[in-house]
């Protein structure tokens, strides 16, 4: 399995865990990627955050959302409400989001049925994040659960794919590239 850790601040805060301590849990999985996610913190203190991440862990950096920071880590996640908020049009969000971030930077965003995965399909992307596989108590807006069908579903991606949403490290699926793992990191 390949890990891409999802580094969420309002878990940490509510779990008492300091980002060193969640890099190293990450690292002790052999997360490739970490992405850090932070909903309510303002652009200075994602930026430091991002910062400090940098120097301990030598993997690749994704920020969540904060593509103006773009020059501190090596790429950008964006979810489909996120993407409406730069263009209604999510095909122009993209191009306006790649334009920010150039062709030398990693850009992903969430998807979460067949029709998003076919549309992702049309657009300048490295990867996409696919699901909610299951339920998870880090994410509120959870419309849909995949299940069984998020194996079939990445399979009809030409992108890489990373299952996301209530994922264990112990979950084994075909299409996906990477496990995106956030509080089932931490036991």
């Amino acid at each position: 399995m390949r890990l891409y850790a999802l580094c969420d601040q309002d878990l940490l805060d509510s779990r008492g865990l300091s980002l060193e301590e969640f890099i190293e849990i990450a690292k002790g999985h052999n997360a490739e990627i970490i992405q850090y996610r932070n909903k309510n913190a303002d652009i200075a203190f994602i930026k430091h955050q991002l910062i400090k991440i940098r120097k301990i862990f030598n993997g690749f950096l994704i920020v969540n959302d904060a593509y103006e920071l773009i020059e501190f880590c090596d790429g950008v996640h964006v979810g489909q409400e996120d993407l409406k908020k730069i263009d209604e049009d999510v095909f122009k969000a993209v191009k306006i989001l790649r334009s920010v971030i150039k062709k030398d930077k990693i850009l992903g965003i969430s998807t979460h049925n067949e029709e998003e995965v076919l549309q992702a399909n049309e657009m300048d992307l490295n990867y996409i994040g696919l699901g909610a596989l299951r339920n998870t108590n880090t994410k509120n807006d959870i419309t849909a659960i995949l299940g069984n069908k998020l194996d079939d579903i990445a399979s009809k991606s030409k992108h890489f794919v990373a299952a996301i949403g209530g994922v264990k490290t112990d979950d084994e699926f075909l299409h996906v590239r990477y496990h995106v793992v956030g509080s089932g990191l931490i036991k």
